[in-house]
């Protein structure tokens, strides 16, 4: 059976950064409105710590490892960074949880779509306008959600559930959305 293509987003996925930065710019009086000082929040911020200090997301590293024990997926983290510094910081970090993994750093500005070959591929994040550019592109989109709001895409809570999913079985290639886009449904 051909293994299918998984890219994992990282922050929001497997790690927490995402509630861990909105306390600490929050803390620093930096309104989300306020896109220069939330840029040079996250291209300044140091991110050995603060991956230091962020919890994991729903035993997301072991999630990983079943996934790529059930050799169904070829696997690889698929994650937006602002600095050479995050993308670093996140190489090695997530080295020490698992080695034999493709890691590919996106700069903020780009789209992921830009970075891989999308068609046919599975996208798991929890950034609803990702998800949208990917299937937009041909790919599949699976969102993460804690409290499983897939805001119309499939979801997942735990990264190993996508096992249950049956998306290599069923051959999925492209998109609900895709297809509407271009059958005019």
């Amino acid at each position: 059976m051909e293994r299918k293509q998984l890219y994992i987003d990282f922050d929001g996925v497997i790690m927490d950064t995402i509630d861990v930065t909105y306390k600490l710019l929050e803390e620093q009086k930096i309104s989300l409105q306020n896109e220069k000082e939330v840029e040079n929040f996250y291209k300044t911020i140091d991110w050995k710590n603060l991956l230091s200090i962020t919890p994991e997301i729903n035993d997301g590293f072991n999630c990983i490892e079943k996934i790529r024990e059930s050799n169904l997926f070829d696997i690889a983290i698929l994650t937006h960074v602002n600095s050479l510094d995050e993308a670093i910081e996140k190489v090695k970090f997530i080295r020490k949880h698992t080695i034999d993994l493709t890691i590919i750093p996106v700069p903020k500005a780009i789209s992921k779509t830009k970075m891989v070959h999308t068609e046919g591929a599975i996208l798991i994040d929890d950034y609803t306008s990702n998800l949208t550019e990917w299937e937009a592109s041909g790919g599949i989109g699976i969102r993460f959600n804690r409290s499983l709001n897939g805001k119309g895409f499939k979801v997942i809570d735990r990264l190993d559930k996508i096992l249950e999913m049956n998306l290599v079985k069923q051959g999925l290639n492209g998109s609900i959305r895709k297809y509407k886009k271009y059958k005019n449904i």
